[in-house]
């Protein structure tokens, strides 16, 4: 039976302490790769979108199964056939005061899918006719990227979700009131083919750009000779003055280098 193996503290500090956080993202939006969207912000509106957008969540996905019963004598297994992504992907936007410009893009391109025309739309005896996939799904280029504030020096790696023929099949109602005022959000949600995470097709670990650190167990001693004689100069003094605490100072100290 294998033993359970000692930590220092340097282990768990290096390993436990440096979770992600849920407030550090962005979203890419394919502007240009819908053709009757194409032009329809400028570079400085492209951004305000971007930034505008306060709450999305990174997809999952299953794996459809088969039962196979008589392989094996009082045995089930289960054998993958498909992988099944969720149906569509909420994006949550703040909505600005300027323009409304969350709200007038989103439409827009729904209203391109349906190939819908404002004037003659409000006949009663007005029909449409929908546009035919290829020219309202963007093939790529919308993204999620998951990172944290400490990227830029390269102790915090990057997560990047690209979702392949998307395109906005719902916006959520938006309640207005006279109650007390808050800030209002609209809610996009964009169906999609699959999604990919990107840079998978490295080694994982090698993607690391803070590697974790193993750590010492208690009695392994660490390679810079002066630490140690600290180290035990120290718990030797906390010996002396309460028994059995030599052994506690050692290990946390010494967890520190």
């Amino acid at each position: 039976m294998t033993t359970p193996t000692k930590r220092g503290v340097s282990a768990v500090k290096a390993n436990l302490l440096n979770p992600a956080l849920t407030s550090h993202f962005e979203v890419e939006i394919p502007f240009s790769a819908v053709p009757f969207m194409n032009g329809e912000l400028d570079s400085s509106d492209q951004l305000k979108l971007l930034l505008n957008c306060s709450e999305v969540s990174l997809p999952g996905s299953q794996i459809a199964t088969i039962d196979i019963n008589n392989d094996y004598t009082g045995v089930t297994e289960r054998h993958g056939y498909r992988r099944m992504f969720d149906e569509s992907m909420d994006f949550t936007f703040y909505v600005d005061a300027g323009n409304y410009l969350p709200i007038k893009f989103f439409e827009k391109w729904m209203k391109g899918v349906m190939n819908e025309q404002e004037g003659p739309a409000k006949s009663k005896s007005y029909t449409y006719r929908a546009r035919y996939p290829d020219t309202y799904m963007a093939d790529q280029g919308l993204k999620i990227r998951k990172f944290e504030k400490s990227f830029d020096q390269n102790e915090s790696g990057i997560l990047e979700y690209e979702f392949i023929r998307s395109w906005p099949k719902a916006i959520s109602s938006m309640p207005i009131t006279y109650d007390s005022s808050s800030l209002l959000k609209t809610t996009v949600s964009m169906t999609y083919l699959r999604y990919i995470v990107n840079n998978l097709d490295q080694n994982i670990s090698s993607q690391a750009t803070r590697p974790p650190i193993a750590g010492r167990g208690r009695g392994q001693p660490n390679e810079n000779p002066f630490i140690n004689f600290a180290v035990d100069a120290l718990g030797d003094f906390a010996d002396q003055h309460l028994p059995g605490a030599g052994g506690i100072a050692r290990e946390l100290i010494g967890g520190l280098f």
